[in-house]
Order: structure tokens, then sequence, then C-alpha cells
């Protein structure tokens, strides 16, 4: 069965009209419905083992945006764009989430936890011992940056513009939300919504390499 919704044609048409939008327009809003297709495009997107080892935290609040853009280099997108999204990893990730998941899975699943323990055993095995070198944060911060190209890819299926910011300073958004109180820390943001008539970098021609440049095959 085909599920395609798109062509291969309009996949690429979207692809080539999403850019890292400058200037977005502050008179317009993205409908509820379109947002939470987003918001969804986030909780789908897949992570290492499932595990899931973050955040999403959607900025509404004037006054507090006006107080972040200070932290983020003061660029207009943290405050003109619709949504702002602090993408944020769960800090320390160990045991206890893994449980928490697997109950979370039992109960999705309809099955008792005690079938999922070997999946629960290989998954804390691994955070206890990574095989390579590698903190429980960053792996973390890879899967986050994962969620963040779902929702930039689906954002564009959709119409609606993106900009992810990693000029921001972490702390000071940490700070702000109070993301540590809650276990969290902001890693990258995506500031959402509709580009303004008047943002030149929407017109100008995409640089990318040549696809042998970069993409190689083994036959």
């Amino acid at each position: 069965m085909n599920h395609a919704l798109t062509t291969p044609n309009e996949l690429i048409q979207q692809l080539n009209w999403r850019y890292a939008t400058k200037q977005f327009d502050p008179t317009r809003t993205i409908a509820d419905s379109t947002w939470l297709a987003l918001e969804q495009s986030l909780v789908l997107s897949p992570s290492s083992f499932g595990l899931q080892p973050w955040k999403f935290f959607v900025v509404r609040n004037p006054a507090l945006r006006q107080q972040l853009k200070e932290h983020a280099w003061g660029q207009a997108q943290i405050t003109d764009a619709s949504h702002l999204v602090v993408l944020a990893i769960k800090k320390d990730i160990g045991a206890a989430e893994v449980d928490q998941f697997v109950a979370r899975m039992a109960e999705v699943r309809q099955v008792s936890t005690s079938t999922l323990d070997g999946y629960g055993g290989m998954v804390k095995g691994f955070l206890a011992q990574p095989p390579y070198p590698i903190t429980m944060d960053s792996w973390a911060a890879r899967q986050v940056y994962i969620a963040l190209g779902f929702l930039m890819y689906s954002a564009a299926l959709l119409g609606v513009d993106t900009c992810p910011i990693e000029g921001f300073s972490p702390e000071k958004f940490n700070e702000l939300l109070q993301l540590p109180e809650q276990g969290y820390s902001a890693v990258v943001l995506c500031a959402v919504g509709y580009r303004a008539e008047d943002d030149n970098y929407a017109t100008l021609a995409k640089v990318r390499y040549a696809p042998e440049a970069v993409v190689g095959y083994y036959d």
C-alpha cells in the first residue's frame, strides 16, 4: 500500500522553499490546528531507544520573550515569530527515566511491564556504560536535534517558516525559564511563524554542494 501524501517533486519544492527565516511577520499567528500538528511533529519525533530524553517549552508570553531576546544576541526572531520553541534535554537521564518509559510503554501497548524487562535492562546498560565515549547530556542533545529536524521539516510541508537558533545563552534561558528546577536544560531554539514580505533572504538562491560532493554510494 502506498502511503505517500506528496510527490517527490513537491517534496523538493518545499525543501527549496524553506530557509532560515531572518525576519518574521509579527502580525501573523499560526492557526491553532496548524500548531497542534506541529506540536505532534515534536511528540512523534524518533529518538534512540524511543526514550525521548527531552521536553519542548513553547514560550508565548510576550514580556518573557522580550527578556529572552536580550540573551539571544537581540535576534528579532525571538519576539517576532508566532511561536518560540525551546528544545531542552532531560538532565542526567538514567534508570529512573527508563522505568518511567517502560511503564508508559506497558500502558500504551497493554502489556505487563515484566514482558519489557529485556528492553529495560538493555537501555539501562547503555546509559550506565555507553559503548563509546559520550556523556548522557551529550547523547540527549543529539536526540533533541532529531526533533528539531522533524519540526522544521513538518513546518515546511505546511508552508510555515522556521529558524533554528543556537546563538543564545543556555544559562540565561535556563534561569529565566527555571528549567534546572524542572530537571531540564536548553539546547537549541526554533522560531516558528511566517516570513515578512521584505525579508530579502527569502529570495536568495539556496547554496548547497552538488549531490556527488556530499553523498557517497557503496554498490
